[in-house]
């Protein structure tokens, strides 16, 4: 496997022959771009309608800019159309499909297309020595390409599959393809990605080469990105025109925080949130919005999907294969010792339910200094926690026979967690080459 992101300086290629699978938005887009960087490029399309309007210098479909680069670069011979894969598949370095995957009535993908091409290109490939690379920019969900895509080729080890997925918005397609925001290529045979990373290279951009779940993966998450931002700033504007206060300029005002709004700060996986803000101002929006008779089902859904998030994280801790339970970390998160709604709170009473035993550290508490709300939430939640604490990490690393890092420990602290040789529940993904919820095994427990 590559490792999670590979950046890589890559040099001039050289001309490739391409076949583009598809000449719907994506896949027109796709070939006339890649032809006006050079590139020899065979659009194959079913349809004869879009085939025929290609050959003849114009998209079938209207997008700013195609009209002129489909023209100019099918007069230069770089760019043609045709019904049938088999006449440029010999030739050809890459195949890109760009066949849509629309819905199905109950929500799933509709592939039938993508394995029609599949099929369609496998069944012209018998005596063919030469390696072949077959990139999917459809839109597939995250092991697709492992489930459909490889298996359609087991009988070519020729052939190399890689995802590499568009972000190519209609209305602006020919700018976002020569102006990209992401560039992704994922495969688990590094030479084939680089090698479609190349058809790239003159693009402003700084090309991602991923593993293949990860590329399909990040399409995802970057569209549904998008639609929260859509949603919650449709949802934020209908609550200021119930309360008469200028929606647009909230917004546009909330947008010039670039350190914590419009950034990456929060997007990373971790743990469920807590403190004395995010729960209580959330509950407070949506109560008040109710009164309004106002429906805001996106904000209602954020402390249900933070609480199903903590219910995720009791499962796999209270199934670790342990009899004693460290846990690192009691506030809501690290450098606080504030402990008003913390989700380790709730976890912890959760294990003791189910009868575990527990110790308790956390650098920056020390129970005989905490008092009004913040002592008062912990004692009504755990009456006994002085029992469960310890002063230092010597005394919690001697105890347990498993740790659960439930905030991100300092470098001291990350080194006394390696260096301890005891088994860890991640919570939070301390450590970058583990996911949240991931259990880094060291020592065995009992």
């Amino acid at each position: 496997m590559p490792p999670a992101v590979w950046h890589t300086e890559l040099i001039m290629p050289e001309e490739s022959r391409l076949v583009v699978l598809g000449l719907g938005y994506v896949g027109c887009v796709t070939a006339a771009c890649l032809a006006e960087l050079g590139h020899r490029v065979a659009g194959i399309d079913r349809d004869p309608h879009k085939v025929a309007s290609v050959e003849r210098g114009a998209p079938p479909f209207f997008e700013p800019g195609l009209e002129e680069l489909v023209r100019r670069n099918v007069a230069e011979g770089r760019l043609r159309a045709s019904l049938n894969v088999a006449e440029s598949l010999p030739e050809a370095d890459v195949v890109l499909i760009c066949v849509g995957t629309p819905s199905l009535p109950n929500g799933d993908l509709n592939l039938e297309q993508l394995e029609r091409a599949c099929r369609e290109v496998a069944s012209h490939l018998e005596g063919r020595e030469r390696p072949l690379i077959v990139a999917v920019r459809s839109t597939v969900f995250p092991g697709t390409c492992e489930q459909v895509v490889l298996p359609a080729f087991a009988r070519y080890p020729f052939v190399r599959v890689v995802s590499n997925p568009e972000f190519l918005r209609e209305g602006s397609a020919v700018q976002d393809f020569f102006e990209p925001s992401l560039v992704v290529v994922g495969g688990d045979e590094p030479e084939s990605v680089r090698t479609v990373a190349r058809l790239y290279e003159r693009l402003p951009a700084e090309i991602c080469l991923v593993s293949l779940r990860t590329a399909e993966a990040v399409k995802y998450a970057c569209n549904s990105f998008h639609a929260l931002k859509i949603a919650f700033a449709n949802e934020i504007g209908t609550l200021c025109r119930r309360l008469d206060i200028p929606g647009h300029q909230v917004m546009e005002i909330l947008c010039l925080d670039r350190k914590l709004n419009i950034s990456p700060a929060y997007l990373k996986p971790g743990f469920a949130f807590g403190g004395s803000c995010l729960p209580k101002d959330l509950r407070a929006l949506v109560y008040r919005a109710s009164r309004l008779d106002l429906k805001l089902p996106l904000v209602e859904s954020v402390l249900p999907s933070n609480e199903e998030h903590l219910r995720r994280a009791m499962q796999v801790a209270v199934e670790l294969p342990a009899r004693r339970l460290g846990i690192f970390g009691l506030a809501f998160k690290e450098n606080t010792d504030d402990l008003r709604e913390s989700p380790v709170v709730s976890l912890i009473e959760f294990l003791l339910g189910k009868g575990r035993q527990l110790r308790i550290y956390d650098p920056r508490i020390r129970l005989d200094q905490i008092y009004g709300a913040n002592r008062r939430f912990v004692f009504d939640a755990i009456p006994h926690i002085e029992r469960l604490m310890v002063d230092c990490w010597e005394e919690l690393a001697g105890w347990a026979d498993y740790l659960v890092v439930t905030q991100r420990p300092d470098a001291d602290h990350a080194d006394r967690l390696r260096a301890s040789g005891l088994p860890v529940l991640d919570l939070v993904a301390a450590n970058p080459a583990l996911e949240p919820l991931g259990v880094l095994t060291g020592r065995p427990g009992p």
